[in-house]
């Protein structure tokens, strides 16, 4: 091993990695950080093996809920790297090999320019001659995100998020060292066996938490956040101590969580599903998650809807319900327009004969006739919505076909998800394993005809059941292997419906946010943040909403009763303004008013929405807990920022708002929603804080913020 190849050194403008490689092929990743950082401040200390395996017959050499001790991992040795850098990427790939069983692994990082964040995926090539069976391996692992010495762990905190059906992106934290406890300073082994472990599971990808966490240095304001990249329940991310120091290890599934096993046969690979960490080095938490959603916008698929960011108009919630019909829907067409609505989205319903138990029924998608009895059916609707100058939009939900659905006994068995041999069955559903070609081809045609024939511009795809581990569907399978398959086969198939339609706008929903992840929101435009149907407990989802998807992309419910007051009216209007509006309610039933709040409120979007899109999030009060009585978000734009404060009740009518990137600016503060709000507004510069007053509760503003003309210049 010659001197030259001790270190390894890449990135770019906003992040520098280092390796450590030693004479014998021992190689660590030994400082991730800003290119100015102090060494003390990124210097990784006790790393981590880049890769961590366990295969039968191949496990770890210290035992506990740890999975980065494994044998492979630390038999692992380096043979060689390269880099590249295309269309705004930077690639290193860092190939290793394990001479015990011929096990070569590819580490896979990639940065897009200007952004401090780094992406890991891990491609495994079996060069023996014996099948390995894998059992688990990291996407992702980074030793020292804490200087090493064991005071700094005690200035750590850890960052996750509860994530449940009508109560979505509840952040959590605490101290990192009330999940690592000091052992002893005279202990033989400071490793300790345990960590700070979550692991998603089934199905939905954010059903419990977001495939999400974060460390944060109360001290230093440094802070890393990290996102698994996987559109399922197999995801397990740990973070612990190690020599003093705290790691992060992240992987998609596992045998000891999800049932999930690969057979690795000579001759064959296996990838990884990606995660990424984003960091800040001074800014806390607020700016890693900046980082983090120029990173996502980096990382996505492209399409107009990001940059244009109409008005959806969705009959659901607070409004239908589920049950459209011709005469319900007409009036709201109307409405939905003069309101100034550019889509008109029918959602649950439109395809159930039945009134009631249409549930178990689904697959088909075609129109029901009870329901829209004209001579058009349902292309009444359709074509009442073009005339009013919007675009029609339908819910969908795919992967699902209802017991007795015609469609439950046309496709082969194979198209299903099975176990034994059986049909899995769930709440009267059966799931499409999306592998199968009769599977995908049954939802092409669908597609196809609902977009290409009848005209529909915006598909809702919704997801209702969860189907446990998955599928073993193939000879030899693992259930676990079985579900990442379909995941992966998902992934495909919407990118082969986007190929064909590339202006439909695709809204990602399951049960409200439990698929919020960014391997779908990564070709999906737009994500469902909740189904919460009160507009007070909306505000703390609207509010940290872009922790887990970009703004651009999340639509918050804005829904006003006829019995609202003005100030509940402007309310769940202002939810919406700094994300993706989904009017719904019965705004037909609004008095004037209440209808003028919500014309007002859909104009200023459309006033604002332009900068959304290049607009990262900043937490004026922190990240918002379920109960809080004041709640803040702000977007910062190039040259604006925008703040939705919510009051709730059982508060004082007063709170201060702190935005440290406007400290020693002169600020002037406008009032953009209400119009005729009672708010009262006073910039303190030399502290960054915003004083604001709103006398009633609930009620909430939107607030725009610029440097003055002096002070700009």
């Amino acid at each position: 091993m010659t001197d030259e190849l001790r270190t390894i050194q890449w990135g770019h403008g906003t992040l520098a990695v280092e390796f450590s490689l030693t004479g014998d092929g021992v190689i660590r990743l030994a400082r991730l950080g800003s290119p100015g950082d102090a060494p003390d401040e990124h210097h990784l200390g006790a790393a981590v093996p880049l890769v961590a395996v366990t295969a039968v017959g191949h496990g770890r050499w210290w035992s506990g809920n740890r999975f980065i001790h494994s044998t492979i991992g630390e038999r692992l040795r380096y043979r060689t790297h390269r880099s590249t850098h295309e269309d705004g990427w930077h690639v290193l790939t860092v190939e290793l090999v394990d001479s015990e069983t011929g096990l070569v692994a590819e580490v896979v990082y990639g940065s897009p320019d200007g952004v401090p964040a780094l992406r890991g995926e891990v491609v495994l090539r079996n060069e023996g001659d014996t099948t390995l069976h894998l059992q688990a391996v990291s996407s992702l692992a980074v030793g020292g995100l804490t200087p090493a010495r064991a005071d700094a762990l005690d200035d750590a905190d850890l960052l996750w998020a509860d994530n449940d059906w009508f109560a979505e992106c509840r952040w959590q934290r605490r101290p990192l060292r009330l999940t690592s406890p000091v052992l002893s300073a005279r202990v033989r082994m400071s490793n300790g066996r345990g960590a700070f472990v979550l692991a998603g599971q089934g199905a939905w990808s954010s059903c419990g938490q977001l495939p999400m966490g974060g460390l944060a240095d109360r001290r230093t304001g440094r802070a890393w956040v990290w996102q698994v990249e996987h559109n399922g329940g197999g995801w397990r991310w740990e973070c612990g101590e190690r020599e003093d120091s705290a790691y992060l290890a992240v992987f998609g599934p596992c045998d000891s969580h999800h049932g999930w096993r690969h057979d690795l046969e000579p001759g064959t690979e296996f990838r990884t599903v990606p995660a990424a960490l984003a960091f800040s080095s001074d800014g806390g938490t607020d700016t890693a998650f900046a980082a983090l959603t120029d990173y996502r916008r980096a990382t996505r698929r492209p399409h107009p809807d990001h940059e244009h960011l109409p008005v959806i108009f969705n009959d659901y919630m607070n409004c239908l319900m589920g049950d459209p019909t011709t005469a319900k829907l007409l009036p709201l067409v109307d409405a939905a327009a003069e309101a100034g609505a550019e889509y008109f989205v029918i959602d649950a319903g439109w395809y159930a004969e039945e009134a009631e138990n249409w549930w178990d029924t689904v697959g088909l998608w075609e129109a029901s006739r009870s329901r829209f009895p004209g001579p058009r059916g349902l292309h009444e609707i359709l074509d009442r919505i073009r005339e009013r100058g919007m675009v029609p939009g339908l819910r969908l939900e795919p992967e699902v076909i209802g017991v007795r659905s015609t469609v439950a006994d046309a496709l082969p068995e194979e198209a299903f998800f099975r176990r034994d041999g059986v049909r899995v069955v769930e709440a009267g559903r059966y799931h499409l394993d999306l592998r199968h070609p009769a599977a995908r081809a049954h939802l092409d045609e669908v597609v196809d005809r609902l977009v290409g024939e009848w005209g529909v511009g915006y598909l809702k795809l919704d997801h209702n059941i969860d189907v446990g581990v998955g599928t073993s569907g193939h000879p030899g399978e693992s259930s676990g292997a079985g579900l990442l398959g379909h995941n992966r086969a998902q992934l495909d198939w919407l990118d082969g419906v986007l190929d064909r339609h590339p202006h439909l706008v695709v809204e990602n929903c399951a049960s409200g946010g439990m698929r919020m992840d960014h391997a779908l929101l990564s070709r999906l435009q737009v994500q469902s943040t909740s189904d919460q149907e009160s507009l007070v407990l909306y505000a703390p989802i609207a509010a940290a909403a872009p922790t887990a998807v970009t703004p651009e992309q999340g639509a918050v419910w804005a829904y006003p009763q006829a019995d609202d007051s003005l100030d509940e009216v402007a309310f769940t209007m202002a939810s919406a303004l700094l994300g993706r509006v989904h009017l719904s309610g019965r705004i037909t039933e609004l008095r004037p008013e209440a209808r003028a709040l919500v014309h007002e409120a859909v104009t200023v979007y459309k006033s604002i929405r332009a900068d959304l899109p290049r607009a990262v999030p900043v937490w004026p009060l922190g990240l918002p807990a379920w109960d809080d009585p004041w709640i803040a978000l702000a977007l910062r734009a190039p040259a604006t920022t925008y703040l939705t404060a919510w009051r709730r009740p059982g508060t004082e009518d007063t709170a201060t708002l702190r935005l440290p990137h406007l400290l020693g600016a002169d600020v002037l503060v406008d009032l953009l929603y209400p119009g005729t709000g009672r708010a009262a507004t006073a910039w303190h510069p030399d502290t960054a804080e915003l004083t604001l007053t709103l006398p009633a509760a609930p009620s909430a503003v939107l607030l725009r913020l610029r440097r003055s003309e002096a002070d700009a210049e």
